[in-house]
């Protein structure tokens, strides 16, 4: 039964294997995350030890049904299943705990050893994550007497373990993701300045352990990410740094630091980056399309499918969000144009969707853009960067149906209504010589089905005055017929 990671290609699949009441572990991953092919590994070995247990592994994007239904919405993610039930679930890179459910679930391999020993020893080889180092580092214990540690209060700690891990070099980034593979655009900038710097420095990925991430918000008072220290001081975020570079004073905080600079290898390289993004081996062109969809809205979304209509779990997840926050957005659906799929993924240097871009930078995916939501940095961002949330459906309503003195809502227009009811109604109000606004509600889905529930009135056409709603065709046609039409629409 064990031994092996078995792929799961249908929810029918998944269901099958959990219904044996065996131990089973699953593995939401995909194949361009970094996080993902490391956590793998160590998935792999722990296949071998707990044989009793079925591991499964899924990739997330190309089986929305099944991540939906456990909600995934970032990689690498466990879901742990006993007697055909769930009964844990594990979000992020992190080992050590891994091998610590996987143990309680199946049974430890060693009952004399911890689970959590034995991870790190599987995790620990050259391909191991960079922030597993980070986390054993600052957990760990060489470098922090075990007498001392005993005296600290758990605040304390977290201080001792946040200055250890600012003073681990002498420039440090707290980013999201690693240098080589940045999650959100804001790192991206920031890992591409230093690179245009010259300057070696460490990094640390907020998103592996969320003790870090909040702590540092308070630890340094600076409440968002990436943030960047030299020799031990906060020298700010991605804006920042940014304007210090463009100025030339990051190079001279770092000379007056004594940091070293390394020699100008792959200058080639990054001159031809713009904002972190590669743009050889893209024709003018196509460069030229990418950054005109980019900057078609002040909030774009390139997805799979439509926002009606998403075609994966991932795309949905970013759409759902947006609705929330209220603001209005463009979108592209990839799947219609594989030249802008595969042409955006090197622009961008982000290789996956959907991708989110504000004012035509580059937010990143579904897992940064519901981190930033959860965290409310994405509404900082908003309002940072001047998106206003749109108008609500029954403020706009409103506004519509107080336009004019009498307003008719109706199929068509004035001049060429498109049902025999909205005819006569437009018939009835010339023929009393009332002057009328109109709206066609066949040209916005929004107004037509919104209308119904904010007047009570299932049809139209509707007629309104001084925003009080008189009535739809029969009800203008009887007050025509009795003479009162033009008397209660100048009362």
């Amino acid at each position: 039964m064990g031994g092996t990671v078995k792929e799961v290609k249908s929810k029918a699949e998944l269901d099958a294997a959990v219904a044996t009441g065996a131990p089973a572990i699953l593995h939401f991953w995909a194949s361009w995350c970094d996080a993902s092919k490391h956590m793998d590994q160590l998935f792999s070995h722990l296949s071998t030890d707990f044989t009793s247990s079925i591991f499964l592994r899924v990739e997330a994007e190309e089986q929305p049904e099944i991540s939906e239904a456990h909600s995934v919405s970032a990689v690498p993610f466990f879901v742990f299943f006993k007697d055909g039930k769930v009964v844990d679930k594990l979000e992020g890179a992190d080992p050590s705990s891994l091998a610590n459910k996987v143990a309680k679930v199946a049974g430890s391999i060693n009952p004399g050893a911890p689970a959590a020993s034995a991870s790190l020893r599987l995790a620990a080889e050259p391909t191991v994550l960079e922030t597993v180092k980070e986390l054993a580092k600052g957990n760990g214990s060489s470098s922090s007497p075990v007498g001392q540690k005993g005296q600290l209060t758990p605040g304390d700690e977290l201080k001792v373990r946040l200055q250890q891990l600012i003073d681990s070099h002498a420039v440090m980034l707290f980013m999201k993701g690693s240098p080589e593979a940045p999650k959100c655009g804001f790192s991206q900038k920031v890992v591409d300045i230093l690179k245009k710097e010259g300057v070696k420095y460490g990094s640390f990925d907020i998103l592996s352990d969320n003790e870090v991430r909040e702590g540092l918000k308070k630890f340094s008072n600076w409440p968002t990410f990436p943030q960047l220290y030299c020799k031990g001081e906060l020298l700010g975020g991605c804006d920042i740094v940014s304007t210090m570079h463009s100025g030339g004073e990051l190079k001279e905080v770092f000379r007056d630091h004594g940091i070293d600079i390394e020699s100008s290898t792959g200058t080639n390289e990054t001159q031809d980056r713009k904002g972190g993004v590669t743009e050889s081996g893209l024709s003018s062109t196509l460069t030229s399309h990418l950054k005109g969809l980019i900057n078609s809205s002040s909030v774009m979304l390139f997805m799979k499918g439509k926002p009606e209509e998403p075609k994966c779990g991932f795309s949905r997840k970013v759409v759902d969000i947006l609705k929330q926050q209220e603001v209005e957005f463009g979108s592209f659906d990839i799947l219609s144009d594989d030249e802008v799929r595969q042409g955006l993924k090197v622009y961008s240097n982000w290789s996956s969707y959907p991708q989110l871009y504000i004012k035509g930078e580059l937010i990143g995916g579904s897992d940064i853009v519901l981190e930033m939501q959860k965290s409310g940095e994405l509404q900082k961002l908003l309002a940072e960067k001047e998106i206003t949330q749109k108008e609500s459906l029954d403020g706009r309503l409103t506004k519509l149906i107080s336009s004019s003195p009498v307003m008719l809502f109706m199929k068509g227009n004035p001049d060429a209504p498109r049902c025999g009811f909205s005819s006569k109604v437009v018939n009835a109000l010339r023929e009393e010589g009332v002057a009328f606004g109109s709206f066609d509600i066949l040209s916005d889905e929004e107004v037509r089905q919104g209308l119904k529930v904010f007047s009570n009135w299932p049809t139209f056409p509707q007629l309104y005055y001084k925003g009080e709603l008189i009535g739809g065709c029969d009800i203008v046609m009887d007050l025509k017929n009795a003479g009162e039409l033009k008397s209660t629409l100048s009362e």
